[in-house]
């Protein structure tokens, strides 16, 4: 046999908290707190064994030849809350990955986490605002960086408390009228969140909508 080096992205139990743009595999480290790191994989980190290289397709996956585990690549879990005032989209401008670009408030879910329950954090690290979580507004894979893929969705919130102030991934935060978004944009699928938004504002579908989720704006 040929041995194969191929990256993987595996996980270890090492730190408080992680923000990571990375896919995580379900490797079988007990459910924690984690960092991910990237390193080259030829042995099954379930038993050890020399992975095989069978073709599945157009796609080659990795499957032990002992206990024949595939080693799998999954998106992560992406969380977002679009939040009005008069009207106006509020954003939040990035620094670290993908800096000085702007983006409606966002994160990553975290390991054992709520989904809600990570949106409602996201969104109060990064503007100083309390959400209360309404009903989800969109879901979209994200393909934008192809080494990264993602799952995002976007609650709708209403703000509840706190004092806007950008933190952690943003360094600027404010409202925006939705036909003059700041630029440059982050994501493409935030765009069509905004283009959703646009067009149920225009036809009054949006309150329809919020009035049967019995929400405020």
């Amino acid at each position: 046999m040929v041995e194969t080096t191929r990256t993987a992205l595996v996980i270890f139990p090492v730190s408080k908290r992680f923000h990571t743009t990375l896919g995580l595999l379900p490797l079988p480290w007990a459910p924690g707190d984690a960092m991910t790191i990237r390193m080259n994989l030829n042995y099954c980190p379930n038993c050890g064994s020399p992975f095989d290289h069978p073709n599945r397709g157009d796609e080659t996956r990795l499957v032990c030849t002992r206990c024949r585990r595939p080693l799998y690549r999954n998106p992560t879990v992406g969380v977002a809350v679009v939040a009005m005032k008069n009207d106006m989209l509020l954003m939040v401008r990035r620094h670290g990955s993908y800096a000085g670009m702007w983006c409606i408030p966002c994160g990553h879910l975290e390991w054992g986490e709520d989904v809600r329950q990570a949106a409602g954090r996201e969104f109060e690290e990064e503007t100083g605002l309390q959400a209360r979580l309404g009903p989800v507004f969109a879901v979209h894979s994200n393909f934008h960086d192809p080494e990264h893929l993602t799952v995002g969705i976007w609650f709708w919130g209403t703000i509840a408390g706190g004092q806007l102030r950008a933190g952690t991934d943003a360094d600027q935060a404010g409202f925006f009228p939705l036909t003059a978004l700041p630029e440059p944009m982050a994501f493409p699928t935030d765009l069509l969140v905004v283009e959703k938004l646009r067009r149920w504002m225009e036809t009054g579908k949006l309150k329809q909508w919020l009035d049967f989720h019995d929400t405020d704006v």
